[in-house]
C-alpha cells in the first residue's frame, strides 16, 4: 500500500528533502527547512490576522456607539468628565483602525527589501497607539486643570450623566476581557496593547462615574478632577506603550529567562559542546536568534551540519521564535 501524501508531508527526492505545499512542491538541499519555518510562520500569522480583525471590528462597533453616546449626553448634561471619556472612546476608534492597517501590512510575504517579512508593522502600530494615548491624555489634563483653576466655569451636572457613565463602564470592561482573551490565545503583543487600551477606558469610566457622583453631591470640582485623573492614567499608558514599541524597533532582545531557555535547548543537543555570542532581536511578536555553536573540529561538514539542524529544530519548538541563524566554531 502506498503511503498517503498530504500537504506538509516531507519526502525524499534522490539525496534531497522535499516538502509538499498546495500547488507547489519544494525541493530543498539535505535537511534544510527554511520553507517549513516560513510556512509555520504563515500559519501563525494567518490565525493572528483573523483573530485581530474580528476582535478589532467588535471594538470599532462598541466604540462608535459609546463615543457618540458619551459626548452627546456629556454635552447636554454639562459633564466634562463624560465628554473626556467619550473623547477617549473616540481615540480607541483611531487606534482600532491603526491596528487593522498594521495587521494587514504584517501579512505581506517576505521580499527582496524585507527578507524577514513585515512583522514590524505591529511594533509600529504599538508606537502609534501609544502616541495617540499620550496626546489624548495630555489634552485631558490641560483641560481639566483649566476648569479646576477657574471653578466658575464648572456647570451643574445632570444625573443622566451618571447612568451613561455606569453603562459605559460595563461595556468597556466586557470589551477588555473579550479582547485580552483573544490576544492571549494568538499570543499577540499588539492585541494585548489594544486590549489594555480598552481597560484604560473602563478605568476612566469608573473614575468619571465617581466624579459625577461627587458633583451631584455638591462638590462641583469632582467632575473636572475625574477628567484630570483619567487624563493622567491615559497619558501614563501612552508613555509605556510608546517606550516599549521604541525599544522593540531598536532591536531589543529577549529577556534573561528566554535567553537561558534558548541556551539550554542548544547545549542539550547531542554534539553541541558549547554556545557563545547568543543574540536575539524582535520582529513583531517573534524573535530572531543568532548564535555561535561550538562543535568538535574533527567532524565532517555533513556531521556538523546535522548537529546544527537538530539544535535549530529544538529551538524552533518555541512558538515565539521565527528564525535561527547558527555559526559553527570548532570546540
Amino acid at each position: 500500500m502506498e503511503p498517503e501524501i498530504t500537504y506538509g508531508t516531507l519526502f525524499i527526492y534522490g539525496n534531497r528533502v522535499g516538502y509538499l505545499k498546495p500547488n507547489k512542491i519544494i525541493i530543498m538541499t539535505h535537511n534544510h527547512i527554511d520553507d517549513i519555518e516560513l510556512d509555520r510562520a504563515d500559519n501563525k500569522q494567518s490565525e493572528k490576522f483573523k483573530a485581530a480583525k474580528k476582535s478589532t471590528l467588535v471594538s470599532v462597533f462598541v466604540n462608535i456607539i459609546l463615543s457618540i453616546w458619551q459626548i452627546t449626553v456629556g454635552f447636554f448634561s454639562h459633564s466634562q468628565g463624560l465628554i473626556a471619556d467619550g473623547i477617549h472612546s473616540l481615540s480607541d476608534l483611531i487606534a482600532d483602525f491603526v491596528v487593522l492597517i498594521a495587521n494587514k501590512g504584517s501579512q505581506k510575504q517576505p521580499d527582496a527589501d524585507h527578507p524577514y517579512g513585515h512583522f514590524r508593522y505591529e511594533n509600529a502600530a504599538s508606537l502609534i497607539l501609544g502616541t495617540i494615548l499620550l496626546i489624548v491624555g495630555l489634552g485631558m489634563v490641560f483641560s481639566a486643570i483649566h476648569k479646576i483653576l477657574d471653578p466658575s466655569t464648572i456647570p451643574e451636572v445632570h444625573s443622566v450623566a451618571l447612568y451613561v457613565a455606569l453603562l459605559a463602564l460595563a461595556a468597556k470592561e466586557g470589551l477588555f476581557r473579550y479582547m485580552l482573551a483573544v490576544a492571549k490565545k494568538v499570543d499577540s503583543n499588539m492585541l494585548v496593547a489594544n486590549a489594555w487600551h480598552a481597560r484604560s477606558d473602563a478605568a476612566s469610566s469608573l473614575v468619571v462615574a465617581i466624579g459625577i457622583i461627587g458633583s451631584l453631591a455638591g462638590f462641583k470640582f469632582f467632575d473636572p478632577l475625574a477628567a484630570l485623573i483619567v487624563g493622567l492614567f491615559v497619558g501614563r499608558m501612552g508613555w509605556r506603550f510608546t517606550y516599549q514599541a521604541l525599544q522593540d524597533l531598536m532591536d531589543r532582545g529577549a529577556d534573561k529567562e528566554t535567553l537561558e531557555e534558548i541556551k539550554q535547548m542548544l547545549v542539550s543537543t547531542p554534539g553541541v559542546q558549547g554556545v557563545h555570542d547568543l543574540k536575539t532581536r524582535r520582529s513583531g511578536d517573534y524573535l530572531l536568534v543568532d548564535v555561535h555553536l561550538e562543535i568538535k573540529g574533527d567532524l565532517t561538514v555533513n556531521e556538523s551540519h546535522e548537529i546544527v539542524v537538530n539544535a535549530r529544530n529544538k529551538v524552533l519548538q518555541n512558538k515565539q521564535i521565527l528564525s535561527v541563524m547558527a555559526h559553527v566554531d570548532p570546540a
